[in-house]
């Protein structure tokens, strides 16, 4: 960056950040597929938008990008597909559904990412309170469902895609930090290229299963006039250069925050969105909806992270002796200051883990 933020400040740049994108996003997309309705192919390109992006920028050298390498490939591979999953659920999801039906299944992500961040990234199981706060999310989910049109005339089918971009959507959430923890890239364009150009053909592959090349073909060949609808081509480009600042923004806030912090920020992006479409767009639930749907996300700003869990701590016999040099001497039994502060600046050895690192004191 060109200028230097405290750690406290750029957590904050970086979720009002993510939450101007990812509040946009959604809306913007609803207004492309509206004249361009092939979620697969506008997906396409967008992500061959941001690669274009990244690549022009490192050309004229405004931008450091990490290199294409095996060892970084594997790991986003899997959350690749996690990344183009998701999208696409959510893509479905818009095509035929109104927005604050995605916005809902959104909203009761946290309920099974509470449980993935215990289960594989260290963290306690919530709170009391957060199970409530949990309770009203999912409370109102079901009002804003009893309220939908959708629902009414088509039953379940109506959220068989928002229901596997909401299971998508949690793993992706919960494995998204762990890349981030575990693969050393060095510049924040390095997970966007990555999540790009690997989603880039599964995104290609899921436009030919829809039948969509056809589709657009024959739209393209049959309109009279006008090859594409009037205004397509500056959404298009909108969503593009949205969908590439929600590419940085979202790793960069990943890498600020904890999984169920990130998701529960993505939650409450969405009044945002719900103003706005208030505003500009006509399929939109009735007040009963909304009430739901404004339940959900204040069941969501109650929520409380829950902490890391706590390593029980070696008792006094398990500690090795002073004075051998071994990277399990404890600061708590150093017997004067100066030899703590030996201790605490002593080099950290290959492997040493984090809580290691908590229980010294670093």
């Amino acid at each position: 960056m060109a200028f230097s933020l405290t750690p406290q400040m750029e957590t904050i740049v970086s979720i009002v950040a993510y939450s101007f994108c990812s509040g946009s996003l959604v809306l913007v997309n609803k207004l492309i597929l509206h004249s361009l309705p092939y979620p697969s192919l506008v997906i396409s390109f967008q992500l061959f938008f941001a690669l274009c992006f990244i690549y022009t920028a490192k050309f004229l050298g405004y931008l450091q990008v990490d290199p294409i390498r095996w060892i970084y490939v594997f790991p986003y591979l899997f959350y690749t597909v996690a990344f183009s999953l998701g999208v696409y659920c959510n893509m479905k999801s818009l095509s035929i559904s109104n927005v604050e039906t995605v916005i809902v299944f959104r909203a009761t992500a946290p309920v099974l990412v509470s449980f993935l961040d215990a289960i594989f990234l260290g963290r306690e199981y919530p709170s009391l309170r957060s199970w409530f706060a949990l309770s009203i999310i999912v409370c109102g989910a079901y009002g804003y469902a009893q309220s939908d049109d959708a629902f009414k005339e088509q039953g379940l089918s109506a959220y068989f895609w928002p229901i596997c971009y909401l299971l998508v959507i949690s793993f992706e959430m919960c494995y998204g930090k762990q890349i981030i923890r575990s693969v050393d890239l060095k510049t924040k364009s390095g997970p966007v290229l990555y999540t790009n150009l690997l989603g880039w053909p599964p995104m290609l592959l899921f436009a030919h299963m829809g039948n969509e090349y056809q589709r657009f073909w024959n739209d393209l060949w049959e309109r009279q006039g006008s090859r594409f609808p009037p205004g397509s081509i500056p959404l298009l480009l909108l969503g593009s250069v949205v969908g590439t600042g929600i590419g940085y923004s979202s790793w960069w806030c990943r890498d600020k925050v904890s999984a169920t912090s990130f998701t529960l920020i993505g939650v409450m992006n969405k009044c945002l969105t719900v103003l706005l479409n208030l505003l500009v767009w006509d399929q939109h639930a009735n007040s009963h909806g909304i009430a739901s749907l404004f339940l959900c996300l204040i069941g969501g700003s109650m929520y409380k992270q829950a902490p890391m869990r706590v390593t029980a701590r070696p008792s006094r016999d398990q500690i090795v002796p002073e004075g051998d040099g071994t990277w399990g001497d404890d600061v708590s039994m150093a017997d004067d200051e100066e030899e703590q502060v030996g201790l605490l600046v002593e080099p950290m050895p290959p492997g040493a883990s984090s809580e290691v690192l908590q229980r010294r004191g670093v």
